[in-house]
């Protein structure tokens, strides 16, 4: 059989003999694929259907041997390497063209430890899979808002979702992990073992090697809590934002909320008459008691007339899933955000006309409240930066059609870039957009931890193997 053509770290094409490639398969316990294998079409997609990339092998491992034999062989044979989680990152790092894709997807075993209040996930699982799976025991650590998101990608980046108000980010819960390093050692990083690359993998994402199984704290919440849904005419979007923000400046840690600036989704769910209407949405959880949540969140529901009002008492996995339905599989995404200190006046007046402005109605403007358990934690403690912003705004673009990518993607960045004058600095890096503005960004992302992480790449990847992320560079 011919020569399998391949893309090397630096770009340059070369040639892989079917010998090596077929010795390569021959040792794993999972399946190696190729292009016109049955599975492979389906293996190389991800969530963000604006990412079309053809990997020449994809190696769907079984166990943490697999992906250090992967490591192994992409080090070896000068390979690029993409590594899967959920596959859920916006920017689609977890393939690459012409390269070798470690895909964690078929690792989902989960144990839960309801003594010490523990979970040991491997890296292909999602939310929604370590969710069932705590929630048997109404425990829960903090995950991200679309329960089909890998928890993986979301915890490296720092991970923000309904529960950070009061129990901090999914990297705030990490208790230890197993990660294969460049040179396919298995390590543990904890506060105890390999403390630096513990600290390293806590918000400076997949830079320092693939983790393969993930150990997470948890807290009592559920089975039941208290979401707030309300959705008002976009109209009143000036004064729901006023009144949010005065919300904020009182509410308990328990209460996380947001609000979105968007269309009612064109789906049964809502009166058909509705669909597509601009609005305005707020939405929250309360991490306590169902029944003191729906005091503590009644004023969500009190800002003007709603359009509708779905909000509840509801299963902790049910509302950890209420967004699935609106950003699924197979859509268009390209997503930007930045931190505010504030959210005055000339804020809102601002998202309110660029979210009157938007190009496609499925496009949301979140705007989230941080604060409370995020900012406890001290800045140099994880490599996650800007802990002390007091609100994320990610501006979510969200389309079908795509003739209409370059249009959605300008408007994006122009709006990015507008509302910058509002913030000292920093992004969620998981919604980076492509990080188009490299290192530049990852400066302001991590603040004075970014020359600690330089040092930790060169220490753990001195050669920049694992490159296919928010890419800090080493210095050798």
């Amino acid at each position: 059989m011919a020569d399998l053509r391949v893309i090397t770290p630096t770009g340059v094409e070369a040639a892989l003999g079917e010998s090596v490639v077929e010795e390569f398969a021959s040792n794993l316990r999972g399946e190696l694929l190729r292009s016109g294998d049955s599975d492979y079409e389906e293996a190389r997609l991800v969530w963000n259907d604006l990412i079309d990339k053809r990997p020449a092998i994809i190696a769907r491992c079984a166990g943490a041997d697999d992906i250090i034999d992967s490591v192994n062989f992409a080090r070896e044979n000068d390979l690029l390497m993409a590594v899967r989680g959920g596959g859920h990152n916006v920017a689609g790092n977890a393939v690459c063209d012409g390269g070798l894709v470690i895909d964690l997807s078929p690792m989902k075993r989960i144990r839960v430890d309801p003594e010490r209040r523990t979970v040991r996930a491997e890296g292909g699982a999602t939310w929604a899979d370590l969710d069932r799976e705590t929630q048997v025991f109404g425990l829960a650590t903090p995950g991200g808002e679309v329960s089909e998101t890998g928890i993986a990608g979301l915890t490296l980046g720092g991970g923000i979702g309904l529960l950070r108000r009061k129990y901090g980010l999914s990297c705030d819960n990490l208790l230890s992990a197993d990660v294969v390093s460049a040179d396919g050692r298995l390590l543990t990083a904890s506060e105890t073992e390999n403390a630096d690359l513990f600290w390293g993998i806590r918000g400076g994402g997949g830079n320092f090697g693939v983790v393969t199984t993930f150990e997470y704290r948890l807290h009592q919440v559920g089975p039941e809590v208290m979401s707030a849904a309300v959705m008002y005419p976009f109209g009143q979007a000036t004064e729901v934002l006023h009144d949010w923000r005065d919300y904020t400046e009182k509410a308990p840690d328990e209460a996380t909320s947001e609000v979105l600036l968007w269309s009612i989704p064109d789906i049964p769910d809502f009166p058909e008459e509705l669909r597509g209407e601009p609005t305005v949405v707020v939405a929250g959880m309360y991490a306590g008691p169902a029944e003191a949540g729906e005091l503590e969140l009644q004023p969500l529901r009190e800002f003007g007339t709603p359009l509708v009002d779905l909000s509840g008492i509801q299963p902790y996995t049910a509302a950890q899933s209420d967004f699935d339905g609106f950003f699924p599989e197979g859509l268009l995404y390209y997503w930007k955000s930045l931190y505010l200190d504030h959210l005055d006046d000339e804020v809102i007046n601002a998202m309110v006309f660029h979210a009157e402005n938007r190009p496609s109605p499925q496009t949301p403007l979140v705007i989230r409240h941080l604060g409370g358990a995020i900012c406890r934690v001290p800045e140099e403690a994880t490599a996650y930066g800007n802990r002390n912003a007091r609100f994320n705004l990610s501006i979510d673009a969200t389309w079908e059609d795509p003739m209409q990518s370059e249009r959605n993607i300008t408007w994006t960045r122009e709006v990015w870039t507008e509302m910058r004058q509002f913030s000292s600095g920093g992004i969620y890096l998981n919604f980076a957009g492509f990080l188009e503005e490299g290192e530049k960004l990852l400066h302001e992302a991590h603040g004075k931890n970014y020359e600690r992480l330089v040092a930790l790449k060169t220490k753990y990847d001195p050669t920049n193997l694992f490159r296919l992320n928010h890419n800090i560079k080493p210095t050798v």
